[in-house]
């Protein structure tokens, strides 16, 4: 039995040797990987259309990335300045299609949303390289400003968050959600959150209905979602959490300080109850996921439980409490399967044994060049501290960085390689 955080660690890597990136999913025509893999990786998200510079860190007016966001037509978002929006409690509505949020390309310390969300209702939709520090807004319990970063509706899908950092969620962090009685067209479908971090879910808060630190919400009827890469940390539940008759998969996560529920799987009876349907439990492939038990999990958790029922392929996973010990990985409601229910094309799983330093190494909205939330938390994992909070305040209030500004030359042609060498510098 391991005795402290640091063997923990060295338990966790055991086999490992380098560092590796996340496995990425098919290459392009000149043969180098692209993008982790997930459901709707194909989208082109802005690709071909105009270029949208953001020139203000405003939150709304000429310059703003509020302007940019409600732009119509295929559009590609870059940033010639770097620091903080304050959403001052409003959402950002993602509401026109084909649009790619390059965050990577602002200059140090890059973009960071606070005291507000975002909502993606419309379809092809890249988000890249941001962070979101949502919090309380100093508000008081039950106050309703229940801030996260979610999709909904059944024009959602064909949607990637990669690599972006979301923090301090009073309803959620990041979702996927929409209608629940409509069925899988009618919701959210073909979405990847991949390479991010998902932490601190405000818990004793201002949320209506009490304690609720969440991570991720996969809703009803959500299909071919994709978590892939991720790291959940100091989430109380939902990290994620699948309902009834979603479909996905949870790859090479690492989840590190679960309360009462890391990954859940299972429909809530009493939501159908009014149209007298007993729906069917969620279809979920997990596989090379690394839970690590925290100050605030509660003893004995596994990895992945239910409510209600769920089913459940199981493949190289790694559970343990916090002296290193293995726990179970599933409880007794959750229904065994001997074959994947669901599996993006390109994507290729790590060996659990890599996962945690792979996750440490790349997740977040800028892994070269983390802001102090993201450092924390990443250390957090590796020295096994940290707990659940129930506001931004516990841990330093709402960051503040000193406005950058860098002119972008963008190229007429190559864009893509362009937007990819600010992403190598980042990851």
């Amino acid at each position: 039995m391991l005795s402290s955080p640091r063997l923990l660690l060295a338990f966790l890597l055991c086999g490992c040797t380098t560092a590796t990136a996340p496995q990425k999913a098919r290459p392009d025509a000149a043969g180098t990987p692209t993008s982790s893999g997930g459901f709707g990786q194909d989208t082109p998200g802005g690709k071909g259309g105009s270029v949208i510079k953001v020139t203000t860190l405003a939150p709304s007016g000429p310059g703003s990335l509020l302007e940019a966001l409600s732009a119509a037509g295929p559009r590609i978002v870059v940033f010639e300045v770097g620091g903080v929006i304050d959403l001052d409690k409003a959402r950002l509505n993602v509401t026109e299609p084909f649009v790619t949020v390059a965050g990577q390309t602002a200059p140090s310390p890059g973009i960071t949303l606070i005291r507000g969300g975002m909502r993606v209702s419309t379809h092809d939709v890249k988000v890249e390289h941001v962070r979101f520090r949502m919090g309380d807004a100093g508000d008081t319990a039950p106050a309703g400003f229940e801030p996260d970063v979610t999709t909904d509706g059944p024009n959602a899908f064909n949607i990637v968050f990669d690599h972006v950092s979301v923090a301090w969620g009073v309803d959620e962090n990041l979702s996927v959600s929409g209608p629940r009685l409509d069925g899988p067209e009618a919701t959210s479908h073909a979405v990847t959150i991949s390479n991010s971090i998902i932490a601190e879910g405000l818990n004793n808060s201002v949320h209506e209905k009490g304690s609720h630190s969440m991570g991720t919400l996969i809703h009803d009827y959500c299909t071919n979602i994709a978590v892939v890469g991720n790291l959940y940390a100091h989430n109380d539940e939902r990290n994620p959490w699948f309902k009834g008759y979603a479909t996905g998969v949870i790859v090479n996560n690492v989840i590190y300080d679960p309360g009462v529920w890391a990954i859940r799987l299972g429909p809530v009876d009493s939501e159908w109850s009014s149209v007298g349907i007993t729906p069917e439990g969620p279809r979920v492939s997990v596989v090379g996921n690394v839970m690590q038990h925290g100050a605030s999990t509660q003893s004995g958790l596994v990895l992945v439980g239910s409510n209600s029922r769920g089913s459940a392929y199981l493949e190289d996973n790694v559970a343990l409490d916090r002296s290193g010990a293995p726990v179970p990985l599933s409880g007794s409601t959750i229904t065994a399967l001997s074959e994947k229910p669901a599996w993006p094309d390109w994507l290729v799983a790590l060996p659990s044994a890599s996962v945690l330093e792979s996750v440490l190494a790349h997740a977040g909205a800028r892994p070269k060049d983390r802001d102090a939330v993201d450092a924390r938390i990443v250390t957090d994992v590796t020295a096994g501290s940290g707990a659940i909070i129930d506001s931004q305040n516990a841990v330093g209030g709402y960051p503040v960085a000193e406005p950058t500004e860098r002119r972008l030359e963008v190229p007429s042609e190559n864009l893509d390689a362009w937007l990819e060498s600010f992403s190598e510098e980042l990851e």
